[in-house]
């Protein structure tokens, strides 16, 4: 996953197609319903095993929203992206792209969304994100 959010190349004329085909990519990977029982099981013991909760946090989501952040930083050096605050802006995007199948997903017990679905999720998310911070 860490992988994935580095590689956006700095392409003025295919910035919203990368970042949607970046977004599609972290939505199912993020939806599949394995990392949303994990998810699921982390959260619920969190009060009795905060460490575990903590650990899974720092090496899953905040890798990949530092790694996504310096790649903001990086499209913003090029002239892409207007970013005071690269990390704000990865949290951002995350929030576009996450509250609404994954906490659907989190109250229902399943994946709720297929594939196109997610990818008009990834579309809507990266088109108010760029609002934003193009």
């Amino acid at each position: 996953m860490v992988a994935l959010v580095a590689d956006i190349p700095a392409d003025a004329d295919r910035l919203e197609e990368n970042l949607t085909r970046l977004a599609s990519q972290l939505l199912t990977a993020l939806t599949r319903p394995e990392v949303l029982r994990l998810r699921r099981l982390v959260i619920a013991n969190a009060d009795v095993l905060p460490e575990l909760g903590a650990s899974w946090y720092a090496q899953g989501f905040e890798r990949v929203l530092a790694t996504l952040a310096a790649t903001f930083r990086r499209l913003a050096d090029e002239g892409l992206l207007r970013i005071d605050d690269p990390l704000q802006a990865a949290h951002h995007l995350s929030g576009l792209l996450l509250w609404i199948p994954v906490n659907k997903a989190m109250f229902h017990g399943s994946p709720q969304y297929g594939p196109e679905e997610l990818d008009r999720y990834a579309t809507a998310g990266v088109r108010a994100f760029l609002g934003a911070y193009r």
